[in-house]
C-alpha cells in the first residue's frame, strides 16, 4: 500500500502531524524525521530543491519512519516523471482549480494504460532494475494530493475529490486567504469558517483533507476543526524561531 494512505488508515483518529523541509539539506531532512514527526513535504515549489536534493533526501528519509510527501512547482508531467523515478510515492500537485487539472495530476503518476508516466527501467523508484515487476505494480502503489489554494478552487472540492486517484486534498491557507483578501491573515474568521466547511464536505464524502499551520496553536485550531492531517511550520520556521528565541 501507499505508505502515505497507510499512515492515514493507522492513524486511529490522531491526525499524523507533519512539516514542511525547505532548506534542501538531506541532514536537516534525517534530522527532522528522527524528530518524531509522523511526514513531511520535501518542497521544489517555494524552495531551491532541486530533482538532485529530493533523491539525496529521500536516501536520506529512508533511515527515518517519517513519510516523505514531494510537492512539485506545478502540474508537470515531466517533472512528475522525473520525482517518480527518484523514487517518491506521494505527490502534492499545488493550486489545482478543477477537476479537469486533478485529473491530469493523477495521470502524470500512473504508467500506461492508467496515465502517461513515461517508462524507464532503470531508476531509483525500481531499486535500479532489481525490483521485480516494478512497472506492472507501480500504480497501484502511487498516492497524489491536490491543493486547494483559492476560493474558486474549494467550490469545486467535490468534483476534484471524485477524481480516481486522487487520495486527498490539501488546502492551503495562505493562498486561499489572499485569495478572499485578507492576505497574511491566516486564521481570519472568514478564513477559519470556509475552512471548517470545507473539512465537513470532505468528512461528508469520504475523502481526507490536511492543512498546514505556522505555529502549534494555529494547529490545533485546525486539529479542534477536524482535519484529517496537519503540518506544522518547516524545518527553516522552527530553526528561525529557536534561532530568534536563543538571541
Amino acid at each position: 500500500m501507499n505508505p502515505f494512505r497507510q499512515l492515514l488508515k493507522s492513524a486511529g483518529g490522531h491526525p499524523p502531524v507533519g512539516t514542511w523541509v525547505m532548506s534542501a539539506s538531506p541532514l536537516v531532512a534525517e534530522a527532522t524525521g528522527h524528530a518524531g514527526f509522523d511526514w513531511a513535504v520535501l518542497d521544489m515549489e517555494h524552495s531551491p530543491v532541486d530533482m538532485m536534493d529530493v533523491v539525496q533526501m529521500l536516501q536520506a528519509l529512508s533511515a527515518t519512519k517519517m513519510v516523505p510527501i514531494v510537492r512539485v512547482a506545478w502540474n508537470d508531467a515531466v517533472l512528475v516523471k522525473r520525482v517518480l523515478d527518484a523514487g517518491a510515492t506521494t505527490v502534492m500537485f499545488p493550486f489545482v482549480q478543477n477537476a479537469d487539472e486533478a485529473a491530469r495530476a493523477v495521470a502524470a503518476t500512473r504508467y500506461p494504460p492508467q496515465g502517461l508516466r513515461g517508462i524507464s527501467t532503470m531508476s531509483r523508484a525500481s531499486r535500479f532494475g532489481t525490483l521485480p515487476n516494478y512497472i506492472s505494480n507501480a500504480n497501484k502503489g502511487m498516492g497524489v494530493i491536490a491543493q486547494l489554494e483559492t476560493v474558486q478552487a474549494v467550490r469545486q472540492l467535490e468534483a476534484i475529490a471524485s477524481v480516481d486517484g486522487v487520495d486527498g486534498l490539501f488546502i492551503g491557507p495562505s493562498d486561499l486567504s489572499a485569495s478572499m483578501g485578507h492576505v497574511g491573515h491566516l486564521t481570519h474568521p472568514a478564513v477559519m469558517d470556509l475552512m471548517s466547511q470545507a473539512v465537513l464536505r470532505c468528512k461528508a464524502i469520504g475523502i481526507p483533507v490536511g492543512t498546514i499551520g505556522g505555529s502549534p496553536e494555529a494547529v490545533a485550531q485546525y486539529r479542534a476543526a477536524g482535519f484529517d492531517f496537519v503540518a506544522v511550520g518547516s524545518d527553516l520556521g522552527l530553526y528561525m524561531q529557536g534561532a530568534r528565541a536563543a538571541i
